[in-house]
């Protein structure tokens, strides 16, 4: 299966360069620590070179062992897989759910770095991000310089020109989405030309597509509005780069257009999976844009770090993002952060990992409807903006995966096709 072929072949080389990185910058912790940077890093790179080992030769999964404050939930999730393999011994790198593990890989990146003071806030992916950053800046100015143009007279748009630029922005979010560092084992996939030329061409590549659900949903939300309630809109977050600024452009234009009062976005409270959006990515990528000798990119990072100060932008972390459970078990497992989006009008799940948690990451027959696979998850009315990296996909139409398969046996991993899929919560 492609998660065999993901732990035996791309995990191992992520963890490669998690290595190589953490080896080129040891005159850096040198310079800033001393001895005690390199004694640091060497101690690190063990850790993650024995990590290494026990993943290639199946070893058992073993528990956490540092301090950090999800330790406890992690190892008690790891009792739970324990239950669950039927007395069949310990959970193993090649004998456990793919997303348990997978997300397991990413912790124990973290936990090398957390056990080793005084590099332990050191992101070993930033490098990579922001490389991805810089590779798209032709998409970026392309993108800002569209939006900049269209603010001019975003106030003189009817219903109609304001659906269509939803949807154009929607589409760009989308594919954004391709723009994945982990999919790739980091080697670089950034958005090099304008997303805006090719949207066309890539509608038919939509396999389940619900924008005018969420149009009607956002219009219907602004109409039924009084002066007291906001309409919120979320975005749970994915890649940092070029992805995550298509995303601050759709959240601009929701709130610029009057679709929406308020967006909320969520990203990692951890570096996770190589490219997703942590604090400091965010607000990295709002500061670049600022300072950009590009007159529209300095304008969009101007105006959104006023959203940020006038609180209509609000960013959040919350550490159940970076734990192995699916959304279906938030309720219970992380009630403060379930609680928090069932304020919301809409939540926009972006990406693949996101869409392997909202729906269980099973198996699924591809008929299944969506509503189904989230399992009882229905904070608030939901929809899934995800590029297929990964092969679990439910809610298509009969015959509609199989007639893809029979052409394309690679149709569910290679990013070609996406979803905006949408579901009511009701």
């Amino acid at each position: 299966s492609f998660a065999y072929f993901t732990i035996k072949d791309r995990l191992p080389q992520i963890l490669t360069r998690v290595i190589d990185t953490l080896h080129r910058h040891k005159n850096e912790f040198f310079e800033e620590h001393g001895e005690k940077g390199v004694e640091a890093e060497k101690r690190a790179i063990s850790f993650l070179s024995k990590l290494r080992n026990e993943l290639q030769t199946d070893k058992p999964v073993t528990p956490l062992e540092d301090e950090l404050p999800d330790a406890a939930l992690w190892n008690q999730y790891l009792d739970y897989q324990r239950n669950l393999s039927n007395g069949n011994g310990e959970p193993s790198w090649f004998q456990s759910p793919w997303l348990y593990v997978e997300c397991y890989m990413y912790r124990r990146i973290q936990a090398a770095l957390a056990q080793n003071p005084p590099i332990e806030n050191f992101d070993v992916f930033k490098e990579g991000k922001a490389q991805s950053f810089f590779e798209s800046q032709e998409a970026v100015i392309a993108l800002c310089t569209y939006f900049q143009e269209l603010l001019k007279n975003i106030k003189d748009l009817d219903e109609k020109q304001l659906q269509e630029e939803l949807f154009k922005l929607l589409q760009v979010s989308l594919w954004g989405n391709k723009c994945d560092l982990s999919f790739s084992a980091g080697e670089d996939r950034s958005q090099k030309s304008s997303p805006l030329q090719s949207l066309e061409n890539l509608i038919p590549y939509i396999l389940v597509n619900d924008m005018e659900k969420l149009w009607s949903l956002l219009v219907n939300a602004k109409k039924r509005n009084t002066e007291k309630s906001n309409v919120r809109v979320d975005i749970i977050l994915d890649n940092a780069g070029f992805e995550l600024l298509s995303d601050l452009v759709l959240a601009d234009f929701l709130l610029s257009s009057k679709l929406a009062d308020e967006v909320h976005f969520h990203g990692k409270s951890i570096p996770w999976y190589v490219s997703d959006t942590t604090k400091h990515d965010f607000n990295w990528t709002i500061k670049q844009l600022q300072s950009a000798n590009h007159m529209w990119m300095s304008r969009c990072g101007i105006n959104w770090e006023g959203n940020l100060k006038k609180g209509v932008w609000v960013y959040r972390d919350h550490m159940f993002w970076t734990l192995p459970h699916d959304f279906s078990s938030m309720a219970e497992v992380a009630p403060d952060l379930y609680a928090d989006l069932q304020k919301s009008n809409l939540l926009l799940f972006k990406g693949d990992l996101n869409y392997r948690k909202l729906t269980g990451d099973r198996k699924w027959e591809y008929t299944v409807p969506f509503h189904q696979a989230l399992n009882k998850f229905h904070p608030a009315p939901l929809c899934s903006l995800r590029t297929l990296k990964s092969d679990t996909q439910v809610g298509l139409k009969p015959g509609q995966g199989e007639q893809i398969q029979a052409s394309e046996p690679e149709w569910m991993v290679n990013g070609k096709y996406g979803v905006v899929q949408f579901d009511a919560a009701v």
